[in-house]
């Protein structure tokens, strides 16, 4: 699903048009991503955390030349799902994968 999609799905659920839908889920966006960036975390309950994480410095290899190089410190946007997506998740892959029963 593309943010086009989200945008239909969510106006059709809300019962608004598809330009406030859009309007609404970039704002959604640009907060998650303002508050990120400042090191702050985004918590929706049931659905996740948006937070930033640290990442050290390493060193890495050059898959064409196998040359290494060193690859700077930076900091990453991450997402940890929260209790009830894992849970819907995992329930939609469990029903997926049911092992279907021999008969004797």
């Amino acid at each position: 699903m593309n943010k086009s999609e989200l945008v239909e799905v969510a106006a059709k659920e809300a019962g608004i048009t598809k330009a406030a839908a859009d309007k609404a889920l970039s704002a959604i966006i640009g907060a998650v991503v303002q508050t990120v960036s400042k090191g702050e975390s985004v918590t929706l309950v049931g659905f996740g955390t948006f937070k930033s994480a640290a990442r050290a410095a390493r060193t890495g290899k050059n898959p064409k030349t196998g040359a290494t190089l060193k690859i700077p410190a930076t900091t990453v946007p991450k997402f940890s799902a929260g209790t009830a997506f894992k849970a819907a998740v995992a329930a939609k892959k469990t029903a997926a994968k049911k092992p279907v029963a021999k008969k004797k």
